[in-house]
């Protein structure tokens, strides 16, 4: 049965100022720009960290470091803090009008440290490490700006669809980088490459700047549409209205009580998704004897095929209704972690992977395309800093589950099978959303303002 549509709450594009193909193109290409670091990072950077910059253990301060600690801890951390920095910035970008700001600024330090990685002396070990944390930092903040930008670019009619376009352009973006540094290593010997090292370092500028030179779009065409407010404020001044800003959301969080649902289960669900596609390679390794290349192969079947996946499930969703598609979308899923239980040849994993890449893009398309149409126009960013903090605050939990029941079993199958516990209860909280009341919430906090 279709899911009843809720009434639109805005209607873009508006008379005053249209939204424009050239402004799509350019938030779009913001997915495109920093899919290289996401999808370079679990295959490149990764491997350069582990196996090139730590490759045998030392001890800072009495502790020994390894390159899987250097790699776990800092990508944990820098998430961590990311989750919880995200609603804060948010709201002052929201304050300040300043969403353009933080976005460029976040991701062109970014694109910058990730491309000065590779040039770290390997034997100044803290700098390569701050290097990574701050890399890992910006990346994770910037996506908050980055979402906060689709409650202005889109209305509720249009809004699953252009979240969509948003995920299609990140995956074939990071398709084709991962595309370009496989052909890079390809030829290496004959363009002055000779070993894996080198390689593996104009790998990652080439991830580094793939990100900076695909952010130009959006510093030339997006901008923010939303009115700033407090701007005769300092920055200091704004920054403690933009906390107890924060704090007043979650005092008066009934009054987003649909919205506040909506995120306890995407917490829920997100993490054993997330948990799934960052332990895939654990489990192909340990499971089907994988080797790197065959991996990064693999990751690029996702990409590609998740990327017409994403518009595929959009559409599907202006027809259906947001609900039904991630319900539909969080069943596929369960059937997969039940399915991996049972999976222990190559061809099955494939066939597994291909089945992720048309469910993934989706999940996360209808589910920024939810709370987008539940989020007041007037506190885009802060919401979208809460999303962000929903995705992030729990990101240790589903590796650390997968990792325990791995020791204890010994088998990463039942590792797998252990993370539907997430995708069970997040889907059965999801259920319980009636997407039409928090789009009335929504409303009713834009006529405050």
């Amino acid at each position: 049965m279709n899911e009843t549509k809720p009434t639109p709450r805005k209607s873009f594009p508006n008379e005053d100022r249209p939204v424009t193909r050239r402004e799509l193109t350019a938030w779009a290409l913001c997915d495109w720009a920093n899919s290289a670091y996401s999808t370079l990072s679990i295959t490149l950077l990764v491997a350069y960290i582990t196996k090139i910059a730590f490759p045998a253990p030392f001890e800072l301060g009495g502790i020994e470091i390894t390159g899987q600690r250097v790699w776990g801890w800092g990508l944990g951390i820098s998430m961590f803090c990311a989750a919880w920095l995200s609603p804060v910035l948010g709201a002052m970008a929201d304050a300040r009008g300043a969403k353009w700001k933080w976005l460029i600024g976040t991701s062109l330090l970014g694109a910058t440290l990730a491309t000065s990685i590779p040039f770290a002396p390997l034997s100044q070990p803290l700098l390569i490490i701050a290097l990574f944390f701050f890399t890992s930092l910006c990346f994770e903040l910037s996506f908050g700006f980055y979402n906060g930008f689709l409650p202005e670019l889109a209305d509720d009619e249009s809004m699953n669809r252009i979240s969509g376009l948003g995920f299609a352009a990140g995956y074939l973006g990071g398709g084709l980088a991962l595309v370009v540094v496989l052909v890079l290593f390809a030829v290496g010997p004959s363009i002055g490459l000779p070993d894996k090292i080198t390689q593996a370092r104009a790998g990652l500028v080439v991830m580094g700047l793939w990100w900076g030179l695909f952010m130009i779009p959006a510093a030339l065409w997006l901008r923010d549409r939303a009115a700033p407010r407090n701007v005769d404020r300092g920055l200091g001044s704004t920054a403690v209205a933009a906390i107890q800003s924060v704090f007043h959301t979650l005092q008066n969080v009934r009054a987003f009580s649909v919205l506040s649902l909506f995120l306890l289960g995407y917490l829920i669900y997100n993490e054993g998704i997330q948990t799934v596609m960052s332990q895939a390679g654990v489990f192909g390794e340990s499971v089907l004897s994988m080797e790197a290349s065959e991996l990064m192969l693999l990751v690029l079947m996702i990409q590609l095929v998740a990327a017409p996946a994403a518009l595929a499930v959009g559409w599907i969703s202006d027809r259906i209704g947001a609900k039904t598609t991630l319900l539909v979308c969080l069943s596929i899923w369960c059937g997969l972690l039940v399915a991996a239980y049972f999976v222990n040849t190559k061809p099955q994993f494939w066939v597994m992977g291909a089945v992720v890449a048309l469910v993934m893009g989706g999940t996360q398309a209808v589910g920024r395309s939810i709370m987008g149409s539940m989020t007041p126009e007037s506190k885009t960013a802060e919401f979208m800093g809460f999303f962000n903090l929903s995705a992030r605050a729990t990101s240790m939990v589903g590796p650390i589950l997968f990792t325990e029941v791995m020791k204890h079993t010994g088998s990463a199958n039942a590792a797998i099978l252990s993370l539907l516990v997430f995708i069970v209860i997040g889907a059965v909280i999801v259920s319980f959303v009636n997407l039409q009341r928090g789009i009335a919430q929504a409303k009713a906090e834009d006529a405050k303002a």
